[in-house]
């Protein structure tokens, strides 16, 4: 059936429990978004530190706000400094698992929370909030995991454990097809050490959130089907519990009023100044968490700054410390550095915006294919090998950075990267692939639209819910 509240029926209530990052929070806003649109009540749960920025986000909304206080002081968590309440407030993201791990000690707070509201139709909590199972449970209440991950990498890494592919002989950087997806090959450098040799709080971390898909009821996933039908479908024939497509969850968001033109920010400005002239733009940025060595840094400089290409740079304030000197003066008239945060969404539609140098996080992944603009793949961490790997080998829509030795995570010499961004901006390879991400990126608005695989998707998802109540 179609999902379609009489006016007088009483709202489903939805408990929305996103991870304390940015990355993880703000598709699970984009999901309010369409739930709201959809009529049911909408309730999410954060911490104090984290409030603002989703109370911002959906101001101007009926969505409720209960804040749960951050442990603090966590016996065995002592490594996390006092006041961090998100990821990319820690000092290293080797604190990751520490923090992670911390968030469970919100469980007695949320339950107590729990009690007091309107009856919860089901809930949707990140991955890595593992220990919501138990109050889900508790209270009855059918418990959908948010993925931040595509098909094509859980997949991936799912096929690989069941073939102990990383167990092998082969080096680090040697190629292994996979026998599920023979078209496919990995590296071991493929996957984080951790995921390889887990041990100690990254495999304690590893198992409880594993275990606690077990008993989901369901997987939602910001991906649209059209992107990955292979991986979309092995996952629903072969695995459980049973998955959801309905993103790009990017394209909820609500078109922005335009600023007057003098209340625009400098970057925006920048931008449309190389659009009066007719300029294409690289747009290069690695996410808010992402360490970068100083040498690696000086040899992205170089490489963009003899790359002669126009480019705007987004980086981490602590990373501007270690510029060198006179590098911005030399780059002025076609280059950028910005510190501050930024609307990223809204650089990629920026029509003069043609390239995006990128670390493959699946939110960017998704921004740059919404914005038919090519990626130019520079994976660091976490599932951003596969990212890179899906995006360069299995749709098309983008090239790759050159290390120096070959190897997925080896060093990217200034000369290396200054061929592949002519490649990306002005080569024959990246015609190809712009052509191929502006047909993913019309593909993916039909998606969300009403009718589309997408919407369809979310409204069965409201349908089953509704039969349950």
């Amino acid at each position: 059936m179609n999902f379609n509240p009489s006016d007088d029926a009483e709202p489903l209530h939805v408990v929305l429990f996103p991870f304390m990052s940015k990355g993880h929070t703000i598709p699970i806003l984009h999901l309010a978004h369409l739930l709201l649109r959809r009529r049911l009540a909408v309730t999410i749960f954060t911490t104090p530190a984290n409030r603002p920025f989703i109370a911002q986000f959906l101001s101007n909304s009926s969505a409720s706000i209960v804040t749960l206080p951050f442990p603090q002081n966590v016996p065995g968590h002592d490594d996390i400094p006092a006041g961090t309440e998100s990821t990319d407030k820690l000092p290293s993201m080797s604190l990751f698992h520490s923090f992670a791990l911390s968030t469970r000690f919100m469980q007695p707070d949320f339950e107590r929370a729990l009690e007091t509201l309107p009856r919860v139709s089901f809930m949707v909590t990140d991955w890595f909030l593992w220990w919501t199972a138990e109050p889900a449970s508790r209270f009855n209440i059918p418990r959908f995991i948010f993925s931040g991950m595509c098909y094509y990498a859980t997949t991936v890494c799912r096929a690989v454990m069941m073939d102990r592919l990383l167990f092998g002989p082969q080096s680090d950087d040697e190629l292994v097809t996979l026998t599920t997806f023979p078209w496919v090959k990995v590296t071991k450098n493929d996957f984080e050490r951790q995921f390889r040799e887990p041990f100690g709080l990254e495999l304690e971390f590893t198992m409880k959130t594993m275990l606690s898909a077990t008993n989901a009821h369901g997987i939602i996933v910001n991906s649209f089907y059209e992107l990955e039908p292979v991986f979309a479908d092995y996952w629903n024939l072969n695995c459980s519990p049973k998955s959801w497509s309905v993103g790009p969850l990017c394209l909820a968001e609500l078109p922005k009023a335009q600023p007057e033109p003098h209340k625009k920010p400098i970057w925006v400005q920048w931008l449309d100044e190389k659009l009066d002239q007719g300029n294409s733009v690289l747009y290069v940025a690695f996410g808010s968490q992402v360490e970068i060595s100083p040498a690696q840094l000086k040899e992205i400089e170089i490489g963009l700054e003899e790359s002669k290409v126009n480019f705007l740079w987004v980086i981490r304030k602590i990373e501007s410390e270690i510029f060198s000197d006179g590098f911005e003066e030399r780059v002025k008239d076609r280059g950028i550095v910005v510190r501050d945060w930024v609307d990223q969404k809204e650089i990629l539609m920026q029509e003069c915006v043609q390239g995006f140098l990128s670390h493959c996080g699946w939110n960017s992944v998704l921004e740059s294919i919404c914005a038919g603009v090519p990626i130019l793949a520079w994976p660091m961490m976490a599932e951003q090998h596969l990212n890179a790997r899906m995006v360069t080998e299995e749709i098309m829509a983008g090239l790759r950075v050159e290390t120096c030795d070959g190897s997925a995570r080896g060093f990217v010499k200034s000369e290396g990267l200054e061929k592949t961004v002519r490649q990306l901006m002005e080569g024959e390879r990246g015609k190809g692939v712009r052509k191929k991400v502006k047909e993913l990126a019309e593909t993916a608005k039909k998606a969300v639209e009403e009718g589309g695989s997408s919407w369809r998707t979310l409204d069965l998802l409201i349908d089953e819910i509704t039969c349950m109540q």
